[in-house]
């Protein structure tokens, strides 16, 4: 008989549901970038006790969504302006290879595939109504089938492992800015084309303006949140004293001097 009839359904764990509440809340905001955690509310909020709550943090510290610093506690990982900017540029050129191989290296029922995969994020009602564009992680997300497609181990490695997760939350953010879910689709479906003509010069460019366009989008998101919240800190701030003119209410007066006759 057939193994995969014989080996029995196992439900999933307790920690990998948890793990998977806490990315799905990372990946839509609810956990903001530098938020901390904490164990006791969380474990409150999700009906668990805190020992399966720990080990989903702890898998989600080895994806790099969240940083443990210590005497301090535990925060949804943050990543400064700047090194965002070095980190997309750094995405750009890799998966922009990943697409030139994949156009030379996928067969064509994978091509089919990815065809199918996207007809359906076509459907999701954020990308109908321009709102957002959110893919589910490894084989139904558009980007890490075609960086599998590459067959090459060295960018797998780096871009559906080491940066993955943290990459997700920055393109969903992306996606999120008003008129972009819309215009990724229709950059994702000239990126099919391109691989599905066997193009690597015009796959590559393709990839590589689609992640310009995304980089643009999440730094101006980014940028904008840091203005904002600096502005708000200011309106908080108490208003500065006048300047001292050392003349107070107690102030010693000079005497006056009388002209002698």
């Amino acid at each position: 008989m057939n193994s995969i009839l014989t080996s029995q359904v196992r439900p999933q764990s307790l920690v990998d549901s948890v793990a998977e509440r806490l990315e799905a809340a990372i990946m839509a905001g609810e956990l903001q970038p530098g938020s901390r955690i904490s164990e006791q509310a969380l474990a409150a909020a999700l009906g668990v006790s805190r020992g399966p709550l720990r080990e989903a943090i702890r898998r989600l510290e080895g994806r790099k969504l969240l940083q443990r610093t210590p005497n301090i506690g535990v925060h949804v990982a943050n990543v400064s302006i700047q090194d965002l900017k070095n980190l997309l540029q750094v995405r750009e050129a890799l998966e922009g290879m990943a697409c030139r191989l994949a156009a030379q290296a996928m067969t064509d029922k994978e091509i089919v595939e990815l065809r199918r995969l996207l007809a359906e994020h076509g459907r999701q009602d954020g990308v109908v109504e321009g709102t957002s564009y959110y893919q589910n992680p490894k084989d139904q997300d558009f980007h890490f089938c075609i960086v599998k497609g590459s067959r090459n181990s060295w960018l797998i490695d780096m871009l559906c492992d080491g940066l993955y997760d943290l990459l997700r939350v920055y393109r969903f953010k992306s996606s999120t800015r008003a008129g972009r879910a819309v215009q990724a689709f229709k950059e994702h479906q000239a990126i099919v084309e391109a691989i599905a003509s066997r193009d690597p010069d015009r796959a590559e460019a393709a990839m590589r303006q689609h992640l310009r366009n995304a980089r643009a989008y999440v730094e101006e998101h980014e940028q904008r949140e840091i203005e904002q919240h600096a502005a708000a800190q200011a309106m908080l701030a108490p208003a500065a004293a006048p300047p001292s003119t050392g003349l107070g209410a107690h102030a010693k007066r000079k005497p006056r001097i009388r002209a002698e006759a």
